[in-house]
Parts: structure tokens; C-alpha cells; sequence
């Protein structure tokens, strides 16, 4: 699913278009290999007689439906997921059937802090944590592919914002 443009205003430009990291995808893609192993061993190994077609079908249903929920549908999620930075906002959209937008002025960015385990930092993935003077306060990001990067770039585009003073600040609501 693609990032819907037309929540852009017309001065607003995408400075980066994220989904969350690969990294993200590796234990769906081991419990499918899983659910498939489980399947070929309940369906040769299934006792005989007149059980033996029941249990076959029902170790492929259980089969398949592993591979639905915990092989497609985290994989659909990851790609249904944006982090989308423009030169006005942090802008988050996730869900597969139910959407849940968050949106992030940059004049509210207070900062932004990253955390990353040794494996995060070898495969460059990471979690992005983002304060904000909202009423929300934090925002965690995970799974942010170039994590360092987008920590930087968050800070130059918030920085023009954070000289200004309290009066020159947007206002919530207005």
C-alpha cells in the first residue's frame, strides 16, 4: 500500500520515505519455515488407518493458518507501515485494515533519541524514540532502517524551529 500524497500540503516536501527494517521480517520468515517443516512432518508422519486423513488435514489447516498470522500478516503490516519525514513534519501511518496516523510538526520536535542492540547495529536497524512538546510526548519508532541517519536528519529540519521563541510557535489547535 503506498503513502497517500494528498495528505501533503501544497508546500510540503518528502525528505525521506521509510518502511521498518528487514530485520523486522526475520522471525515471521522462521516460523513459516517452521509451520512448513511441522507440516511435512504431521502429514508423512500421521498415524494410519481411518484417522489418518483427518489429521493430515487438520495438521495443513493448523499449518496454513500459522503461516497466515505469523508469516503474512507481519509482513503485510511491515509494508502497510511509513515513516514518512517532510520538511514540516514527522509523519507515521500503520495498520493493515484498521489505520493509525500520527503526525509530528516539527516545531513540536523537542528530540530525538535512538537505541539499537548490538545486532540492530550490525544490520543498521534500530528504534527511533521522538519527544515531542504534545500532549502525546514520546513516540517510538521500531525497526527504523539508518536509525543514526534519520536521527540527524530529524535534527536538522527541527532546528530552524527550535530558535524561534514560544510566541512564534505554532499553537496546537489553531
Amino acid at each position: 500500500m503506498a503513502f497517500p500524497d494528498d495528505i501533503l500540503t501544497p508546500d510540503e516536501e518528502v525528505v525521506v520515505h521509510l518502511h521498518p527494517h528487514w530485520v523486522s521480517l526475520v522471525g515471521p520468515a522462521l516460523c513459516t519455515v517452521a509451520a512448513l517443516l511441522f507440516a511435512v512432518l504431521g502429514v508423512f508422519f500421521a498415524p494410519g488407518g481411518m484417522v489418518q486423513k483427518p489429521i493430515q488435514y487438520l495438521v495443513l489447516i493448523v499449518a496454513l493458518g500459522a503461516i497466515g498470522y505469523l508469516g503474512v500478516l507481519p509482513w503485510l503490516r511491515q509494508l502497510t507501515t511509513h515513516y514518512v519525514i517532510t520538511n514540516q513534519r514527522l509523519v507515521v501511518r500503520e495498520g493493515l485494515l484498521t489505520r493509525v496516523g500520527r503526525d509530528v510538526p516539527l516545531a513540536w520536535l523537542v528530540g530525538a533519541t535512538i537505541q539499537q542492540s548490538l545486532f540492530e547495529q550490525w544490520v543498521g536497524s534500530g528504534r527511533l524514540v521522538v519527544e515531542t512538546a504534545g500532549q502525546r510526548g514520546r513516540i517510538t519508532l521500531s525497526c527504523m532502517p539508518h536509525v543514526e541517519r534519520m536521527q540527524e536528519t530529524l535534527a536538522e529540519l527541527a532546528a530552524p524551529y527550535q530558535n524561534r521563541g514560544p510566541a512564534d510557535r505554532p499553537r496546537r489547535g489553531g
